[in-house]
């Protein structure tokens, strides 16, 4: 059906919310159901209806993330582009003006403006919080929203950095620590330190170079990139951003289509990825309120009321929503054969959350597992990677498996130098970092994301320094005290960096 050529006129005859043709990059599909989750709002889509919608579609997607998730048979054909004319492109729509902030200046004040942000300097970032402080306030809304946003009460997207201060250090004196060295190798590949980029969907939301920032950051960084599926730019993009001696490792949403599933493995690994990181916490994917409020509050009253017309919400669900249909719900441990068969890559899961889980992938012949709840961004009240840690580690050994022939890796939460020291002692290989990446790609680019990872090596190296482990080896789990982590009820010091970076949810009244 993709072969066929179809003239504008055509699909112009498709254009109600009820039969939504669009033409992307020369084809024409149709979105009349994905219209319904669509991140920005079906308005966007709908509008576009039995148009050439490339030049809204360009800035934020990848062209061949539609051939990537929907089903072939929505593929409809391919325009004719001398029938294509002016009256047939959609425009792009213009872009509110954004209402002037304002401060409260105390309970009993009026609400006054306040001046422009003006983004400091590059050299004044000193920790990852200052990035996330900068992000929030050049970043669009929609897109803070994405980013931010945890599942339900985010109670886990807060616990995932608070985990880490439940752990105290026990440090040795009296070793020679006049040369650090906190170089490693994450499945085999050369790190300058134990963490890597890890997989954040539409990172031009952040900065229009996108992730292909971020594949030229890993280099210049000496970390490895696990580039995301549900990326802004192509697989071709991506990988074409790559230095000659560049490994970098990807992220899979296996597709209820498996076709689809195992081109992309095949692309991967014809390409020479190392690693395939099979993500299994989002059979659904999670509320994301703050996200959710942000779109409703975006699209304003024309959403409320087809949303009532309809009897349905989809239009105020937000961007998490968008790639739920393309998520197999139905991914289960008889899948795990088929995933080894397709390829030759290291497979590992990513998201498993208890030791039981961890052992069944080791069982399995899997290379690995990411001990990972989304950042918090899915099943609420789950326990922060790091708590979970020590149970799989010690369920491992118990089991047979060994740091050598079976990988584990948390993320979620790792913000400073020290959370990485913490991870590495209670036996994970490395560290995955994705908000930071994000924050600091939309504060300054990926000169911000260098200037990151080189905060989290001086923080890293001091910690090892003060901690008596010369290099990554020496850090074992007598250097770190875990007997408060898993109890939630400990009382800690007030962590303001934490407080004042947080941006709280808010009720519709307040709103």
């Amino acid at each position: 059906m993709a072969d066929k050529v179809l003239s504008m006129e055509e699909v112009a005859k498709h254009n109600t919310k009820e039969d939504c043709w669009v033409v992307l990059y020369g084809k024409a599909y149709d979105l009349t159901k994905f219209a319904k989750v669509h991140p920005g709002g079906a308005k966007l889509i709908t509008d576009a209806a039995g148009m050439d919608a490339t030049q809204i579609f360009d800035p934020i997607h990848p062209k061949d993330i539609m051939d990537k998730l929907l089903k072939p048979s929505l593929t409809m054909g391919v325009v004719d582009a001398a029938t294509i004319k002016p009256e047939h492109v959609a425009k792009i729509p213009e872009a509110p003006k954004p209402a002037p902030k304002k401060k409260k200046v105390d309970s009993d004040q009026a609400e006054e403006e306040v001046e422009e942000f003006k983004k400091p300097p590059l050299n004044a970032m000193l920790n990852t919080f200052d990035f996330e402080s900068v992000a929030r306030e050049v970043m669009e809304p929609q897109a803070w929203g994405y980013y931010s946003s945890g599942g339900d009460d985010e109670i886990t997207l807060r616990d995932n950095h608070m985990a880490f201060q439940r752990i105290t250090m026990r440090p040795r004196i009296l070793v020679n620590v006049r040369e650090i060295d906190m170089s490693t190798q994450i499945l085999g590949v050369p790190a300058s330190l134990p963490l890597y980029f890890t997989a954040t969907a539409l990172a031009k939301l952040a900065h229009q170079d996108g992730e292909v920032a971020i594949v030229k950051a890993a280099k210049k960084a000496g970390v490895p990139y696990m580039l995301p599926t549900l990326s802004s730019y192509t697989l071709d993009e991506m990988l074409a951003a790559r230095a000659p001696d560049q490994t970098v490792f990807s992220q899979l949403y296996v597709n209820p289509e498996r076709s689809r599933s195992e081109e992309y493995v095949q692309k991967l690994e014809q390409a020479g990825v190392q690693a395939l990181f099979v993500t299994v916490d989002a059979p659904q994917l999670g509320r994301r309120e703050k996200d959710m409020r942000n779109k409703f509050t975006q699209q304003g009253s024309d959403v409320q009321g087809d949303d009532e017309e309809e009897g349905g919400v989809d239009r105020s669900q937000g961007a998490t929503r968008a790639i739920s249909s393309y998520i197999d719900p139905g991914l289960n441990w008889e899948d795990v054969p088929w995933l080894k068969s397709i390829t030759k890559m290291k497979v590992l899961l990513k998201g498993v959350q208890c030791a039981e889980d961890a052992v069944m992938a080791f069982k399995a012949g899997l290379a690995g597992c990411v001990l990972s709840n989304h950042g918090g961004r899915q099943l609420d009240t789950c326990r922060p990677g790091i708590e979970v840690l020590p149970e799989v580690m010690e369920a491992l050994k118990e089991a047979g498996a060994t740091k050598e022939n079976f990988a584990v890796f948390i993320d979620g939460g790792v913000r400073r130098g020290g959370d990485i020291f913490k991870a590495v002692a209670l036996g994970a290989q490395a560290v995955g970092v994705g908000r930071p990446v994000l924050y600091s790609l939309a504060s300054y680019g990926m000169n911000g994301i260098v200037r990151m990872v080189h905060m989290l090596q001086d923080e890293l190296q001091m910690v090892m320094r003060l901690s008596g482990t010369p290099d990554i080896p020496s850090i074992t789990e007598k250097h770190v005290i875990i007997t408060n982590l898993a109890d939630h009820i400990v009382p800690l010091p007030t962590d303001f960096l934490t407080q004042r970076t947080y941006q709280g949810l808010e009720p519709a009244a307040k709103l």
